[in-house]
Parts: structure tokens; C-alpha cells; sequence
């Protein structure tokens, strides 16, 4: 689970790179949601796995709540269109 959440936050943060491209900004919309996924998968992984391997199941969940919070401010900056 957490390699699975650590790719997903790394295809999670290379799309938000992509949405700051100026009339790009939609994507955001479709990013927060994929990135909840992603760090849902990683919550899970985090509590099934064990203490010594949690390390790429925290990276991911840090990786996709990174995604979150900086596409909900690129929303709320944008007026939630651009």
C-alpha cells in the first residue's frame, strides 16, 4: 500500500505542476479528488503496515496532502476557474 500511495502522490504532484499552467487551472478540480484517493490509500497503508515500514506510506501521505492544500489555494486564488 504504500508504494502504491507514493507513486500516486508522485503522478499526484507532476499533474498539479501541470495545472499551474495559466487556463490549465480546471485540472485542479479533478486533482484534489485523485489526490483524496491517494492519501486515503496511504492511511490505510499506515495502519496495516508495520512500524518499521511505514516509511512510504507517511511519504505518500505527505506527498498527496501537499497536493490538496496547494491546489485548493491555487482554487480559491483563481476564483475557482482559472
Amino acid at each position: 500500500m504504500g508504494l502504491i500511495s507514493l507513486i500516486w502522490g508522485i503522478v499526484a504532484l507532476l499533474w498539479m505542476v501541470l495545472a499551474f499552467i495559466p487556463l490549465l487551472g480546471w485540472g485542479n478540480w479533478f486533482l484534489i479528488p485523485f489526490a483524496a484517493i491517494g492519501a486515503i490509500i496511504a492511511a490505510i497503508g499506515l495502519l496495516f503496515t508495520q512500524a518499521a515500514k511505514r516509511g512510504r506510506a507517511k511519504t505518500g501521505l505527505i506527498l498527496n496532502g501537499i497536493v490538496i492544500v496547494v491546489g485548493v489555494i491555487r482554487l480559491s486564488i483563481g476564483g475557482g476557474i482559472v
